[in-house]
């Protein structure tokens, strides 16, 4: 599973961004799935995230919590965002507990996700790797916006939308809180994290050359 694996940034910034989802697999485990999936999700919901969702239904900032966790079938992919080591510690170890049957998934630093695997009492199984961006590199936006459309992996959050977002909280528009919320609209799956992304605006306001926007 890849659409999480190349959010760019430094250790600094994704250390407050870990995702968690599910999924299961086509002629093994996806037939009446949808109850370990749902029960998945409702467990994720206990613990305190910024973005939670599937990717038949949508995120927690298009559609509610419930109407999520009610729609989802056996083929949903399942999702939330946290920005704390030790909730990602905690909905671990209660994952585990539940041993749902079907795959968990972790994306973020490396490190920090096998030290909360082992703090919950569990063996990794795979690590994936994102080796970069390959092609017309010239086509790309600049790093710093980068850092926040990677974050949805579907590509649905536009380098003009994060340069539009920018120039509003730049002219007291809107928060940036706000802001980072509003572009994880667009985000279907509910993988993009809307705190990280208010951090990253707070931070490129006041440094952004906006003759650009």
């Amino acid at each position: 599973m890849s659409h999480t694996l190349h959010r760019r940034g430094n250790e600094d910034n994704l250390q407050q961004d870990y995702v968690v989802f599910s999924m299961t697999a086509k002629g093994f485990n996806e037939v009446n799935s949808k109850y370990a999936l749902q029960e998945f999700l409702r467990i994720l919901d206990k613990y305190d995230h910024v973005n939670l969702g599937d990717m038949k239904t949508g995120g927690k900032f298009l559609v509610s919590k419930d109407k999520i966790i009610n729609n989802v079938v056996d083929t949903s992919i399942v999702h939330a965002v946290f920005t704390d080591r030790e909730k990602l510690k905690d909905v671990l170890k209660e994952l585990k507990e539940a041993d749902l049957g079907v795959s968990i998934i972790v994306s973020g630093i490396v490190e920090h996700v096998e030290q909360a695997c082992k703090d919950a009492g569990i063996e990794r199984h795979t690590v994936e790797y994102s080796v970069g961006i390959r092609g017309k590199l010239t086509r790309l936006p600049e790093d710093e916006l980068l850092e926040i459309t990677t974050m949805c992996g579907h590509g649905m959050v536009s380098q003009h939308f994060v340069r539009q977002m920018l120039l509003d909280v730049k002219r007291g528009k809107r928060t940036a809180q706000d802001a980072g919320e509003y572009l994880a609209t667009p985000c279907v799956c509910g993988v993009f994290n809307p705190k990280r992304a208010q951090r990253l605006l707070e931070e490129l306001v006041e440094i952004w050359c906006f003759d650009e926007v």
